[in-house]
């Protein structure tokens, strides 16, 4: 479930200025992601696993608000990360 530490940097190198750039909102919210679609597949299997689900639904509730942020910041930040990440259809 948890993220091994290659898929970590790869996704901070990505994302961020330099390799330790970790802070940013857009190495956060990909972070978050990754760590969603990796739960959401988790549910597939194990349906009853209620403390994951609410781990699951607080993690989504700081991706929102890190979104939020960006999209009051700087709406061209906003617009690339949702779409690098194909988060709206």
């Amino acid at each position: 479930m948890n993220l091994t530490k290659e898929e970590k940097q790869e996704i901070i190198d990505k994302f961020g200025d330099n390799g330790k750039d970790s802070g940013k909102a857009e190495v956060q919210v990909a972070l978050l992601t990754k760590k969603i679609n990796n739960l959401t597949a988790h549910f597939a299997d194990h349906k009853k696993d209620h403390a994951s689900r609410r781990g699951l639904m607080q993690m989504v509730g700081k991706r929102r608000r890190l979104l939020d942020y960006l999209a009051k910041r700087d709406i061209e930040r906003y617009r690339a990360i949702i779409k690098e990440l194909k988060l709206r259809k």
